[in-house]
Parts: C-alpha cells; sequence; structure tokens
C-alpha cells in the first residue's frame, strides 16, 4: 500500500466563524489527496484533487467490491489551520439515515410486528388525522403517501442558520404536515419528502415501545458493530474526530463568503435524516444491506422495488424505493442513497450483486444546494461511469 502526498496552492477563502464575526483567510496551502489501494485509481484520484475548491472542502472516499478497493481523502480538517482531513472523521450522513429507518421498519415487518399495507393511523391514531387514513406504511417508506412538508421559520440559508438551535419535535412535525392538504391520492405519485420517515420514526416506538434510536442500535449498530455512528440527539455538535463543514452564506458584514457550519442542531431530521457516520462504518452497513444481513427474503426486495408511478414535480418515473434509489450509470443499476446536511454531503451506493461499492463524505460548500455537489458527482461517475 502507498501514500502520496503533496501540496497544491488553493485560492484564498472568507470564512466567517460560528463562533463569532471575525473573518479569516483560508491557509495558502492544503494536502493533496492521500489514497490507499490495492491498485491505483487514477479516476478517483482526480476526482478528489485540488481541495479546497469553491465547491468543496474536504472529501473522504471508500470503495470496494470485487472491482478494486480504493481509499482516499483530500483538503482539509479545516480552513483555520489548513491540516489535512482527517479520513477515518465522524460526519453528518443526512438521509442516509433513511435507509437505517427502512431497515429497522422492514425487520419489524418481517416478525409481523408491523404490516406494510396497514394504515399509518392505524398504528398512530391521536397523530394522523381522517384526512390521511389512507396511506399506508409501505407509501411512507417509498414516499408515495402525499403528504406534505411541515412548516420550518425561515426559507434562505440564512434564516435556517438563525434558527439551527431550534428544537424539532417530531410529533410536531407531522402535525404540522398533516394539517395541510394531501398532494395528491396515496399511492398515485411519487414525492421524495422527509415527513413519510417522521412518521415511519414514530410508527417504529408506538409498536416497540422504545426510542426509535434505540430499536436501531439494537437491531442494526450493535449487530455490525458500527461504534462510530451515532444519533446526536439535541446536540448540535459531532461528538468525536470530525473535519469542519461549511456553507456558502451571506456574513454579518453583508459580504457573501464561508462560514463554519460545523454545529448545527438536526432534530428537523431525527428518523430521516440525523444519523453520524464515518465512511469505514457506512461501508461496512452497505456490504451487510446488499448481502441480506439486515434485512431478508422477500423484505429486502422492498429496497429493490421502485413504485409505478411518476414524479410529483417532474414527471419522470419514480426513482425512489423503500430506503433506496436507483440511477443507471454506466448502463446499469447503482442503487444507494445521499444525504446532505449542511456543510455534509454524503452518500452510500452499490451495484444490486455488491461487485462495486461506494461510500463517500464530501464538505460540500452548497450541501442543500438544488444541483449535485460538483466533487460528488465526480466521484459518481469515477466509480460507476456516466448516466
Amino acid at each position: 500500500m502507498k501514500t502520496r502526498t503533496s501540496l497544491l496552492t488553493t485560492a484564498v477563502l472568507v470564512v466567517g466563524l460560528a463562533a463569532g464575526p471575525s473573518v479569516l483567510p483560508a491557509a495558502a496551502s492544503a494536502p493533496a489527496a492521500s489514497t490507499v489501494a490495492q491498485s491505483p485509481n487514477t479516476a478517483l484520484e482526480a476526482a478528489i484533487a485540488g481541495l479546497p475548491s469553491a465547491d468543496a472542502t474536504a472529501a473522504l472516499v471508500r470503495v470496494g467490491g470485487k472491482e478494486g478497493v480504493w481509499h482516499g481523502s483530500s483538503g482539509v480538517h479545516d480552513l483555520r489551520t489548513g491540516r489535512p482531513a482527517d479520513p477515518a472523521a465522524r460526519f453528518r450522513a443526512g438521509s442516509v439515515t433513511k435507509v437505517f429507518t427502512a431497515a429497522v421498519a422492514l425487520q419489524l415487518a418481517e416478525e409481523g410486528r408491523l404490516d406494510l399495507d396497514r394504515s399509518a393511523r392505524s398504528y398512530l391514531p391521536d397523530l394522523i388525522p381522517a384526512s390521511y387514513d389512507g396511506v399506508t406504511v409501505r407509501q411512507l417508506l417509498n414516499h408515495t403517501h402525499g403528504i406534505p412538508a411541515p412548516d420550518f421559520p425561515g426559507t434562505t440559508v440564512e434564516e435556517a442558520y438563525a434558527n439551527r438551535f431550534r428544537v424539532h419535535d417530531p410529533r410536531d412535525m407531522v402535525r404540522s404536515a398533516t394539517s395541510k392538504k394531501p398532494e395528491f391520492a396515496p399511492g398515485e405519485r411519487q414525492h421524495y419528502l422527509n415527513i413519510g420517515y417522521t412518521v415511519t420514526g414514530l410508527i417504529v416506538e408506538r409498536v416497540t415501545h422504545d426510542s426509535y434510536e434505540r430499536q436501531v442500535a439494537r437491531r442494526v449498530l450493535g449487530p455490525l458493530g458500527l461504534r462510530n455512528t451515532s444519533f446526536p440527539g439535541t446536540n448540535p455538535r459531532i461528538t468525536g474526530p470530525h473535519n469542519h463543514g461549511y456553507q456558502t452564506m451571506r456574513l454579518d458584514d453583508g459580504t457573501t463568503g464561508l462560514r463554519d457550519v460545523s454545529v448545527w442542531g438536526t432534530t428537523d431530521g431525527w428518523a430521516a435524516g440525523d444519523i453520524v457516520s464515518t465512511t469505514a462504518d457506512l461501508e461496512r452497513f452497505t456490504n451487510a444491506l446488499f448481502r441480506g444481513r439486515i434485512v431478508r427474503g422477500p423484505l429486502l426486495e422492498e429496497m429493490f422495488t421502485l413504485p409505478e408511478v411518476t414524479d410529483f414535480r417532474s414527471g419522470k418515473p419514480a426513482a425512489y424505493s423503500a430506503g433506496l434509489s436507483m440511477k443507471v450509470l454506466g448502463g446499469r443499476e447503482v442503487w444507494g442513497k445521499t444525504g446532505g446536511r449542511w456543510g455534509y454531503n454524503t452518500a452510500i451506493a452499490a451495484t444490486r450483486n455488491g461487485s462495486r461499492t461506494l461510500v463517500y463524505s464530501v464538505n460540500s460548500t452548497d450541501a442543500k444546494g438544488q444541483d449535485m455537489n460538483k466533487t460528488a458527482e465526480t466521484l459518481m461517475v469515477a466509480a460507476y461511469g456516466r448516466p
């Protein structure tokens, strides 16, 4: 195994620190990609070279499977010191949380404690109104439920940042969402939203008489030995070693620049998007999931079955199953899940037979932007090929 390190000259970036109004320049130079591989992979090395850049400050990558193993990291731990990014760092994995939630729900279905064709209201009659009586658990998992998003304060990243420490109760989020009219009749369209997984998390708690977090820990984290994966709860900090995340936004002096957003509450995501993990843990989880070690038999196929409906906004065929999504890359189906929290973009992906797996964390400077982060997109193409 070889390790390669060199210095790249980077542009000066203006950083507004979360801790105060001071503005700093980034270090004038930063480490290039540090790679560990069984064999060289020029495309993957090139995908994460040159960080920090305008799009990302760091990237951590693990590729595995029969087609070859490659590990790489690039960029900086933080812009203040410019020291190399920690390849074992923890990060916010965002909507990758949904895969864990779906896996637990499908385990409960396998045990006969949860019926995918039963209405969500039958499990939560005190919370789900009669207007949503037709929504089933399966529809919650594959985003065909028609429940709109709840209301949150603010519409801009600056307003979100001002409310970053607000604690959101999942039951209140469900009440906010279900107080509105359905977007469409259950099962007729698909609209990817967090709310279906918020409801699912509450159903998990109702049928197990336990917390959602403890159920994930007992059923997934513990058995797989995922010791660096956790749920932050109301703690807005990432516990343990982590690379800082930054977001482009308007700063206190009125200019636009990068602000350190590493400290940010995630209770708005909960069972849909608050998990913290590492690339090593997520790689282990992905391998176990695709090999049928977490969800077994026919119920695993729920995760690889797309509903035969069209997207609510685009009109394109549905792309989301129970927990996962599918894209055709390099002429073959690639299943997985992406996630975005401020400062962090994450993905797990694999071919159906697990011959090629990919896990990455990219410290994106616009992690919730409309377009996919350029570094993340280049990694996907390098690993699997073009759409």
